[in-house]
């Protein structure tokens, strides 16, 4: 078998975001897929907007998604030499020469074009020195720029968007190493790619302008270029690129709203790829089976919301339970309510809570916010409930019926809580819902919950008895602050 090997190559100039993240999982599936090296390299040249902890968010968001790497991190901040001596040789070649032209009076010149409403393109003006021109002002600043051919076409056949042609007269000769000798993005990555012997170039339709310009390096290097597919763009719902107005676009800030790792990666995987059928939530065993760049679409995917959050409830619900519950130990982690008896002799209770809440919940952040009143006796009772469930005339006298009944029983199991509750509303004569809902929200402090007898079972006879008791005592104040 072939050895296929890929890489992910993100600039630590922002957070990881969810064009990125696509970008690396897609390399990620095909290299698992084929058996092959995912590698991981950060291309950290920018040395103004590149900063050390950017760095260490990407690897953490990567991290949080599995993307596991089998090489790297490289850093292309520490193969400078290696880009300077390929700069030169390419002008030893004759495929390189010096530009002397100040950046000032090229931003001039563009200006100049803009104005005459002409895009602009770097006129080759220091291409037309004679060697010796250039030797003689070699102590100048300077850039090296890339002699362009003249006439003629570059082509190569994308693995997604198919044969993809460009004229070298719409081609700039543009610049390998600036004049701090800085290397520009073109050199930087096809001299790693040629040293990582990268043979599949997986990365956003947006760099597609940039292929050609990489192809003619390869030629001029008499190297053969990897292989190249260009996924599609994400858009915002309103078709648009997505950005910071449609929501978040950094990845760490999806783990921080509650979603699970395998939900998002399978949300992201099918922007853009698709399984061939209608098959939409795959474990990602089942993801890198049956991935393949042949069907990943030419079309720009649209990032929808509320699909997301439908996945990741999926996940919450069908997940096998004990593959659930340390992502919502994590989260009563971070906010403090974790309880370590849940992970010792309480770790029955702790699991038969989440699997009771995990039908109704669509995020992690579900349960320590919705479900507060589970894992704290510390929770405050929703506004509307109280408008709602708590404003009967009668409920100051049943209630406290109902706790004593309740705090007698010798079973303390469904059925003989369910009996006690429907008792004492029959003796009242009222519909058992009034308690039922006022109970509700006295033990949650939600008008929407659980069941409330499995409920009632699951918190215990004590925990229930007092929450009753609270909201006796809340009753008058709370009918007033309405």
């Amino acid at each position: 078998m072939a050895d296929f090997r890929v890489r992910f190559a993100p600039s630590p100039t922002g957070y990881l975001h969810v064009g990125g993240a696509r970008t690396a999982l897609f390399n990620w599936l095909f290299a698992r897929r084929q058996g092959g090296t995912f590698i991981l390299r950060i291309e950290d040249t920018d040395v103004d907007r590149s900063r050390p902890e950017l760095t260490e968010a990407v690897l953490e968001a990567l991290k949080w998604l599995e993307l596991d790497w089998d090489e790297g991190p490289y850093f292309q901040s520490q193969r400078l030499e290696s880009y300077r001596a390929l700069a030169q040789q390419l002008r030893q070649s004759g495929h390189a020469y010096p530009c002397f032209c100040p950046p000032e009076e090229l931003e001039q010149r563009r200006q100049a074009a803009e104005k005459r409403g002409k895009p602009w393109k770097y006129d080759g003006r220091c291409r037309r020195l004679s060697p010796q021109e250039a030797a003689a002002r070699q102590d100048q600043p300077h850039a090296l720029r890339f002699r362009v051919p003249e006439g003629g076409q570059t082509a190569f056949e994308d693995l997604v968007y198919g044969r993809v042609a460009v004229a070298h007269e719409e081609i700039e000769d543009f610049v390998l190493l600036r004049s701090d000798a800085l290397p520009t993005y073109h050199l930087g990555v096809v001299a790693d790619d040629l040293e990582m012997r990268i043979t599949h170039v997986i990365r956003g339709a947006d760099h597609l302008s940039n292929t050609p310009k990489q192809i003619l390096l390869y030629q001029a290097l008499e190297r053969p270029a990897p292989l190249f597919a260009h996924v599609p763009l994400i858009l915002g719902p309103d078709r648009t690129r997505l950005s910071k107005r449609h929501g978040a676009t950094s990845v760490t800030a999806y783990r921080d709203d509650g979603f699970l790792p395998e939900a998002f990666r399978n949300f992201l995987a099918l922007l853009g790829w698709s399984p061939g059928d209608d098959t939409e939530r795959m474990p990602t065993r089942e993801l890198i089976r049956r991935f393949s760049l042949q069907q990943v679409s030419r079309t720009n995917a649209v990032f929808d919301h509320s699909k997301l959050e439908w996945f990741n409830a999926g996940y919450l619900r069908h997940q096998p339970l004990e593959e659930i519950l340390p992502y919502v130990e994590q989260e009563l982690r971070r906010r403090g309510l974790w309880q370590a008896e849940w992970g010792g002799a309480g770790r029955d209770w702790f699991a038969r809570a989440v699997d009771l809440l995990r039908p109704r919940v669509h995020l992690l952040t579900d349960f320590s916010r919705w479900a507060r009143a589970f894992f704290t006796d510390q929770f405050d009772y929703d506004q509307a409930a109280i408008q709602k469930f708590l404003q009967h005339e009668r409920l100051a006298e049943l209630l406290p019926t109902l706790r004593e009944e309740l705090a007698g029983l010798k079973e303390w199991s469904h059925d003989e809580i369910e009996k006690a509750v429907r008792g004492v509303a029959e003796r009242a004569g009222v519909k058992a819902a009034l308690l039922i809902n006022a109970s509700r929200v006295g033990l949650t402090g939600q008008g929407v919950a659980p069941p409330l007898f499995e409920t009632m079972e699951l918190l215990g006879q004590a925990t229930v008895v007092s929450r009753l008791q609270r909201l006796i005592d809340s009753l008058p104040g709370l009918i007033r602050s309405v």
